[in-house]
This record gives C-alpha cells, structure tokens and sequence, in this order.
C-alpha cells in the first residue's frame, strides 16, 4: 500500500479542502484525520460512525484520602505546581489538579503513607466510519489534552489495518499544521509527503522547516502553492525557493470562491463543479498520483 500525508507549515493554507478533493479523485483509498487537535475533514465527508473508543494516553495522579495524613511532602515535591492546598476549619488538606499532573509518579513513589495513585486518563476519543469516499478514520483529541502524537499512530494503525483487510492500495493522511509532535507523527514511514503553502511570508517561512522536517526523516516531498495568484510575485519566489532546496512544485491551485461555497455544501470543489480551482486539482492529483506510482 502506499501512504500519502498532506501537512502545511501553517494553517489556513486550504490543506484540508485539498485532501477532501483527492477523496473524491482518489479510487480505492481509506482516509485519516491525522489533525487529532482540530479534525475538520469530517464535515465535508459526513461519516457514519461504525465504531469508537476512549483515547487513553496519559495518567493522573489521584489521592486515597483515608489513607492522607496531610504530611504535604507531594507538594514540596511536584515540580508541575499539580498539587494545590485547601483550607477547612483551620484543616489543610491537598488537592491534585488533573490538568497541570504531568503523570510523572514522583508524589506517588515518594509518598510514607502510599495514599497516592497513577489511575488512567482517557485523552480523547477514535472513531472508524463510512463515507461516500469510502473508509475514514479519525480522533478528537480533548480539550487540554496531550499525546496527540500518540493519537495520531493510532489514527494510522487503524487506516493501515483497514486498508490491509479491505485490500485498498492507498491511505491519504490530511496532517496537522506546523512541525511539532502530531506532524512528525504524521508523516514518519508515508510514501509521500505533499506539503501545501500559500503565497504570504509565513507561509514562505514554515514550508521551509516544513520540507526541512521531511528531509531529516528521508521522506520524498512535494509542493503545491495554494492560492497562487493572490501575490504571483510571491508565488515565483517560493517555487524558486522550493528548487533551491531540492524539492520540486507539483501543482499551484488559483484562487476560487467556489472553494467556500463548496464547503458551506458540504462537498469539496471536484463535487461542486469542474471549472477554476478544481482542475487545477486535478492536475495536481494526476501528478501526485504519478509520484506514487498509483495505476489511475
């Protein structure tokens, strides 16, 4: 199977409403969600959920209180401020704050009156469906939440085992923004990554540490520049950019209000109409396709 992730170094650069339209060119693919911070691609494919489950990625300290003598050596100790006072009566007691506990058991493993616990923490939530696109799988990481690194595996050991069982010769990964933990999670062991930017400063700047993040994992890289003849100035300087760094454009995308209106319908632009943004699109696909070595 071949694995394709779709990142940009930014958000805002139309990264989703690009992967939604390869949903709809593509043939015989399973799609994931890798975004677990803000999953947005499920409101163009309206899933039908077949299946879900608690993420449970991290513990939190919880304190036995009939075992609590209030000794306070867990609050000298924690060094994530995670252990707050109360006081009652003239009485103090001590409190942990689940969102500040890092889980790192220190008030556990030192506490005399082994009053403290690591009890697990359900992070977000994973769900396998149906769309019109066929299978998809996605995660809503929690508000506050960490791990979305391990989440986004999750995402992927599912779509894998899912594309395995149902024999498709494709995943398409619309990633998260940026360089950080979901991203690299994202894209390590893809057959391809497509990096889509725009053009503007920022999104001049982070396709930079973008493609800089795909080389230092060895995996090949493509560009597409989003919007393109909002600055053509801009534009031609990033492709340059772009050879300058070894990597190659594979399509630009004009801008199209049909875009929007498409997604109000929920449907990406290749549904909604065959004109503008839309075949740029599917030059775009046809060449990444070829990248891929998809027999489309």
């Amino acid at each position: 199977m071949k694995e394709l992730t779709v990142i940009s170094g930014k958000g805002g650069t139309g990264k989703t409403s690009i992967v939604a339209a390869f949903a709809a060119l593509a043939k015989n693919k399973v799609l994931a969600d890798c975004d677990v911070d803000a999953a947005d691609l499920f409101l163009i494919a309206e899933p039908k959920i077949n299946y879900s489950e608690d993420f449970i990625g991290s513990k939190v300290a919880e304190i036995d209180y009939e075992l609590c003598v209030d000794c306070g050596i867990c609050q000298e100790l924690c060094r994530f401020d995670a252990i707050n006072t109360l006081e009652r009566n003239g009485e103090v007691s001590y409190h942990i704050d689940a969102v500040a506990c890092e889980g790192c058991a220190v008030c556990e493993w030192f506490c005399p009156e082994e009053a403290i616990s690591l009890k697990e923490k359900v992070n977000g939530r994973l769900f396998i469906s149906d769309t019109r696109f066929g299978p998809m799988v996605y995660a809503k990481l929690g508000i506050a939440e960490e791990n979305s690194g391990k989440l986004v595996t999750l995402v992927r050991t599912h779509s894998k085992r899912i594309c395995s069982d149902e024999e498709c010769e494709l995943i398409i990964n619309d990633g998260s923004p940026g360089i950080g933990c979901p991203v690299i999670a994202s894209i390590t062991g893809a057959s391809l990554v497509l990096a889509v930017t725009e053009p503007t400063l920022s999104g001049q700047h982070d396709l930079k540490r973008v493609l800089d993040l795909a080389n230092h994992f060895h995996i090949p890289a493509v560009v597409c520049i989003n919007k393109w003849d909002l600055n053509e100035e801009l534009s031609d300087k990033i492709e340059q950019q772009v050879v300058d760094l070894n990597g190659r454009v594979v399509g630009r995308v004009r801008y199209d209000e049909a875009v929007t209106r498409a997604m109000i319908d929920c449907k990406s632009v290749v549904e909604y109409t065959d004109n503008g943004a839309s075949e740029d699109i599917v030059a775009l696909w046809r060449r990444v396709g070829s990248e891929l070595g998809l027999n489309e």
